[in-house]
């Protein structure tokens, strides 16, 4: 074989390689999931930091007094950050400022949970600021709910469970509104077990299934695709909850992660609270229900509708990064969390 037909044949070959899929981008054989490390469940005496890593704290001293209060009546030690109550334009501080209270939550040994005072929207500005190392160390619960989404795809991608709960400003809610989500949030704190049985749907796609649950709210989700951050969903059950939004957003936005992989190798779907969707003027013409249903039609995966969490009074705590068991028919659904 002549020189040139051996350089030929070699660089036919490197062009042929470079075009066969890489294996990273294969979603059709589901890589063994591994179990994410479970902070310590806090007792009595534990210290917890009440952060603001988003939006400004206007007006809310009170509903974090109350909050303070409530852990307080638990037998709970309470710091509150340096910049909580700061304002900067629309977040709770700079970005440094919020960084620099979440940072020192994050390193401080004493404290064994961290609880967001609110979303809005500001969390993904320090998301790449922060260090994790002393944390993935000595891991804590970090928890919120709404933009907290981004910190718990952060977290739960560096393999450790985060609870999607109720937060400080929650507190302003007529207290027999938000019994049950104080409740739940008690329960898993303090290491009780956690199991929801779900009211029917006709909507529901029937189907039982196990993988660990993990998402939260459907925006940032749909902001975090293309990032380090963005959720590997392969044996795993994504949970999604939204507020304020056109049904056309849910759509595009759904139809962003699937054509992202999202649901190739997902086990199931369990759906929260779909708030306030707003009219447009050309109406979608179908309930959420069904649009996300049609997105999902070609995967055989259940999917379970009336989970009550996200931006409604009853928001129930859920374990992210837990495994869960999920049983779905019509006449209801049943989540139970593994201990």
């Amino acid at each position: 074989m002549s020189k040139f037909t051996l350089l030929f044949s070699l660089c036919s070959l490197l062009f042929l390689m470079g075009r066969m899929p890489v294996a990273a981008q294969d979603f059709s054989s589901p890589k063994k999931l591994e179990t994410l490390i479970k902070p310590p469940y806090l007792k009595i005496g534990d210290s917890v930091a009440i952060v603001a890593p988003s939006g400004i704290l206007k007006n809310r001293k009170h509903e974090v007094s109350m909050a303070k209060a409530l852990l307080e009546s638990w037998g709970l030690k309470v710091v509150i950050g340096k910049h909580v109550f700061n304002q900067a334009n629309h977040f709770a501080g700079t970005d440094n400022e919020r960084c620099e209270d979440f940072q020192e939550a994050l390193d401080n040994p004493n404290i064994k949970a961290i609880w967001a005072a609110r979303g809005g929207y500001g969390t993904v500005r320090i998301l790449d600021k922060l260090d994790y190392t002393t944390f993935l160390k000595a891991p804590k619960w970090v928890i919120g709910y709404s933009d907290i989404t981004a910190l718990h795809n952060q977290i739960n991608t560096l393999g450790v469970e985060s609870l999607h709960a109720l937060m400080a400003v929650s507190l302003g809610e007529e207290p027999s509104e938000i019994k049950t989500s104080i409740a739940t949030f008690k329960s898993a704190l303090f290491g009780n077990p956690l199991a929801y049985t779900l009211k029917g749907s006709k909507y529901n796609k029937e189907g039982a299934s196990s993988g660990q649950l993990v998402g939260g709210n459907l925006t940032i989700l749909h902001t975090m695709l293309g990032s380090d951050t963005s959720l590997d969903m392969a044996g795993k059950i994504l949970f999604i909850e939204e507020i304020g939004e056109y049904a056309y957003h849910i759509d595009r936005m759904l139809q962003s992660l699937k054509r992202a992989g999202y649901f190739e190798n997902c086990k199931g779907i369990v759906v929260g609270d779909m708030s306030k969707i707003r009219k447009n003027t050309t109406p979608w013409g179908k309930p959420i229900q069904q649009l996300i249903l049609d997105v999902v039609a070609e995967y055989d995966f259940p999917v379970a509708f009336n989970m009550p969490a996200g931006h409604e009074n009853d928001n129930r705590t859920l374990i992210l990064g837990r495994t869960i068991q999920l049983k779905v028919s019509k006449e209801s659904s049943t989540i139970q969390f593994d201990e």
